[in-house]
């Protein structure tokens, strides 16, 4: 869910930014099923989802969440850490993030025919509606409530928006700590696969 942290930490190759971009969307062994700079993609994207899960700050993050929201606390993470990244954007990225996403999405678009359907479908409304909406409080709080409606089983996503303004600088905090980390372990990983 946190599309616009797995953009950011892909680099320029378009195939790996397709691929990191898809990789929620794909399951099970990579293998030969995609060509190789895509499957670079997808195994960052794994990578960045394991990295993330024995990071301290993001583990604090997760703690800082009232349990009830149990297995859910690492997706509202995710979409908190989106939150962060989209506001400070200008401090992480010298293109400025409308023009960012303009030209990323051209590049997913162009790699249209390699995405899994479903994420297909999900572009228009990942570019247009989700993303721009992570730059407020509010506008995350009514992803998740939207998301919370598209989960087939009762779930407490729609409180989330509460959870966030809750910790709000704590988990600012946490994710000031985890990015740099983080984008120094996909350079890292993308280095050497490409040198």
């Amino acid at each position: 869910m946190n599309y616009l942290f797995h953009l950011y930490l892909s680099g320029d190759d378009p195939a790996t930014l397709t691929g990191n971009f898809m990789g929620d969307f794909v399951k099970g062994p990579l293998a030969d099923r995609f060509p190789e700079p895509l499957r670079q993609g997808l195994e960052l994207h794994r990578r960045i989802d394991s990295f993330a899960q024995k990071h301290q700050g993001f583990t604090n993050s997760r703690l800082r969440i009232a349990p009830e929201f149990g297995l859910y606390r690492g997706i509202l993470v995710d979409l908190y850490y989106d939150h962060f990244l989209a506001t400070g954007w200008g401090q992480w990225h010298q293109e400025p993030l409308p023009v960012y996403l303009k030209r990323v999405r051209r590049i997913v678009e162009g790699n249209r025919s390699l995405l899994p359907e479903p994420l297909q479908r999900l572009v228009p409304v990942i570019f247009e509606d989700m993303i721009p909406s992570y730059l407020t409080t509010d506008g995350v709080a009514g992803a998740l409530e939207r998301m919370s409606r598209r989960v087939k089983r009762s779930n407490p996503l729609a409180g989330g928006g509460r959870e966030l303004t809750r910790n709000y600088h704590a988990l600012q905090e946490d994710f000031l700590e985890f990015l740099p980390e983080v984008h120094r372990y996909a350079q890292e990983f993308l280095q050497r696969r490409t040198g």
